[in-house]
């Protein structure tokens, strides 16, 4: 199979201010003499790995291990500082609750406002609006601003909208982790179903039990550097014993 992802000596790093400033005056005059302290972080560090279509990739670590910053990268949010990402495809990132929503706008226009930033076509959105309303369960609150939601309703609307078609890459964080456990069944069963069709997934999750269920390979980060990657099950299986 070939590669639909190719990740090459990613490396990314972060500014973090050492000092507070409490003013955009004061920052601006920091600023300007060169006075502001920096402590440079880096989150990722030398990541290469590549995953081939029809694949589900996993990624395990523990908190700060840089795993939502690797998805932001594949997902085009963030660039790397160092080394390159290659997409042969069309991505539906769900990378976060809300993102590319409205608070101030209800949920029938988000849906609209959201399904044009992943690129879809009004008639498309128009034809497909009963199917995505049904799957988020939110019939009774279409007409409601969505700053009313709860946090499982946001994921259940951003999950909808962005799992109505099949793209060629799924990349899901921790959405699933959202909401009751019906819906996250019903989310999992979905994702199935788009695997059955040749979406390539690219999953995070602290849930072991997901990442060994759908997935057939695992990347595991530990401090923003690759400790290792493959099979699922020797992977998961080290990450589950590992006590550092």
């Amino acid at each position: 199979m070939d590669n639909i992802i190719s990740v090459e000596h990613v490396k990314m790093k972060f500014n973090l201010m050492e000092e507070k400033v409490d003013t955009l005056k004061e920052y601006i005059v920091k600023l300007i003499k060169g006075n502001l302290l920096y402590n440079e972080f880096t989150a990722l560090d030398d990541i290469s790995f590549n995953v081939k279509k029809g694949e589900i990739l996993g990624i395990v670590g523990f908190n700060g291990a840089g795993k939502s910053t690797l998805l932001k990268i594949l997902a085009g949010v963030l660039k790397p500082t160092e080394g390159k990402v290659i997409i042969r495809g069309s991505i539906a990132p769900l990378i976060e609750v809300g993102a590319g929503f409205d608070p101030e706008l209800t949920a029938r226009e988000n849906i609209y406002l959201n399904g044009a930033i992943l690129g879809y076509k009004r008639d498309f959105i128009k034809k497909n609006f009963s199917k995505i309303i049904s799957f988020a369960e939110i019939e009774r609150f279409i007409d409601v601003p969505i700053k009313n939601f709860s946090s499982g309703m946001y994921a259940r609307l951003g999950f909808a909208i962005a799992t109505i078609v099949n793209p060629d890459i799924l990349i899901v964080d921790e959405v699933l982790s959202v909401g009751d456990f019906k819906f996250q069944n019903k989310c999992e069963q979905r994702i199935n179903e788009m695997i059955d069709n040749g979406t390539t997934v690219i999953i995070v999750s602290h849930d072991i039990g997901l990442i060994e269920r759908i997935c057939n390979r695992v990347l595991w980060l530990e401090h923003g550097k690759k400790k290792c990657i493959g099979n699922k099950d020797i992977v998961c299986k080290m990450y589950k014993s590992y006590g550092g």
